[in-house]
């Protein structure tokens, strides 16, 4: 009745929680939303929900319910039925900014944006680094293990540049291989996007059906290929509209925030870049994000990552042999919370020069958690078509060629991520940049290539220096 989201916690078969225990991971999730991430992203953008009591009936009838639809994937952990709690959070696949007519249809995009920047730390050892974004590098390694059956073309280097060719290219990318990066709704039922982790055959002609009321409402197109095209690229500048557009302020726009500049702004891997090498084309233009716009926000807390998991794990070795002396002293360090105003306070501490301390370190760790959880956030944005006389300037709105939209954009999936699993992203790392350099760029060098195809027939000239 109220079109809201329950969410519950789930975890492996054999791990009973208590009913306080669960209460309490609960409400580290709400005061993790409302007190820092709101502080990063903003009033607007940030929606942290609350935590309600249900009827344990309700909950186990829902259980059977859903199960069926779980994937098979997510069923090695079961739905917490025992505690009684919940989250409720507001159905972010509808505008939140205003009560809708019922009758009034919604589309709803949500996309996983990843990591939007090349480490620039001093510590990476590795100088592909410098050159390869990690989700590129990464995508060689989830093919090689299964879980994809081809890479995508999608770079996030080009989505948070800000130049709208590179982003309308790196949406087409998404679109195309959808992976688990992007989804679309239509009136809250998923209507494009992967629905098993084995194959994602994109089905545009499909999509474009769904889509076509939306964009060209008057019917005036013909079907076909050349119409599907059109309202993809229709889809794909609206979204592109949506993700520059300012709808908050908020203190991290106060912030001292890390230059942007100090990492390349392009990823050596990125199909687009190759495709301007191609054509003769040496430079990419990055425009740059506006500054209210929450891609630049997401950036700017992902960026927090400073030193880069090879810098990190020295410090967290640190903290850890530290908490093995004093194992009381975990809760003051507020590393499993509370998640607070002096918590925040903590993390707008952005220098690196290590002084040895457990307080550098921490706060080093702490921070690397918030840019993680910014890695791997879910940006939601929310379409409702309107008339000219009803777009009045209290809502945000955004142009197509044939339609107005009202829209809202959110930010969800922002659960902080877990202090322990520091040691698996070290590890993680090293696999992937050890598997690209071996399997892929050892013989897949195409711009070296190229530059020796023309003549094969080469002398190497040494002179004494």
């Amino acid at each position: 009745q109220r079109c809201v989201v329950l969410r519950f916690l789930k975890s492996p078969p054999n791990q009973n929680k208590t009913s306080e225990e669960i209460l309490h991971h609960l409400q580290n999730i709400v005061d993790f939303g409302k007190h820092v991430m709101k502080q990063f992203f903003g009033e607007n953008y940030v929606h942290h929900g609350e935590i309600i009591q249900l009827p344990l009936d309700f909950i186990r009838q829902l259980c059977l319910k859903i199960q069926p639809e779980r994937p098979e994937c997510r069923c090695d952990k079961d739905m917490d039925t025992l505690s009684g709690y919940a989250m409720c959070l507001p159905n972010l696949t509808r505008p939140q900014s205003y009560r809708l007519a019922e009758h009034r249809p919604i589309l709803c995009i949500e996309i996983k944006p990843k990591c939007g920047f090349i480490p620039f730390s001093s510590h990476v050892s590795q100088e592909i680094k410098h050159k390869v974004c990690r989700y590129c590098m990464h995508q060689h390694l989830k093919v090689a293990n299964g879980k994809w059956k081809r890479p995508s073309k999608y770079c996030p280097l080009d989505l948070f540049s800000g130049n709208k060719q590179r982003m309308h290219f790196a949406l087409k990318s998404l679109l195309q291989e959808a992976q688990n990066n992007l989804k679309i709704f239509k009136n809250g039922e998923l209507i494009y996007g992967c629905k098993d982790d084995q194959d994602c055959v994109s089905d545009w002609n499909e999509l474009a059906r769904h889509l076509k009321p939306f964009f060209f409402p008057s019917n005036g197109l013909v079907s076909g290929p050349h119409c599907t095209r059109t309202i993809v690229k229709e889809l794909i500048q609206v979204i592109t509209m949506t993700l520059l557009s300012s709808t908050d302020t908020c203190r991290a726009g106060d912030m001292k925030t890390v230059p942007v500049s100090q990492g390349r702004s392009y990823c050596e891997a990125s199909a687009f870049n190759k495709e301007l090498l191609r054509n003769g084309k040496h430079k990419l233009e990055s425009s740059g994000l506006p500054r209210g716009c929450l891609l630049y926000k997401t950036l700017q807390a992902q960026m927090l990552d400073m030193l880069d998991i090879e810098g990190l794990y020295p410090l967290y070795s640190r903290v850890e042999q530290y908490l093995e002396e004093f194992p009381e002293e975990r809760s003051t360090l507020q590393i499993d919370g509370p998640y607070n105003e002096a918590f925040y306070e903590k993390l707008l501490d952005l220098s690196t020069e290590d002084d040895g301390t457990v307080a550098f370190a921490l706060t080093k760790v702490q921070q690397y958690r918030i840019a993680m959880t910014a890695k791997d956030c879910s940006i939601m944005i929310a379409l409702s078509p309107c008339l000219q006389d009803e777009c009045s300037e209290q809502r945000s709105v955004v142009l197509a060629s044939k339609s107005r939209f009202t829209f809202s954009v959110s930010v969800l999936d922002l659960d902080l991520k877990p202090y322990e699993s520091i040691p698996h992203q070290y590890k993680l790392d090293g696999e992937i940049v050890n598997y690209y350099l071996k399997n892929v760029q050892a013989k897949d060098d195409p711009v070296m290539s190229n530059l020796f195809k023309e003549n094969e027939d080469c002398t190497l000239v040494l002179h004494k220096v």
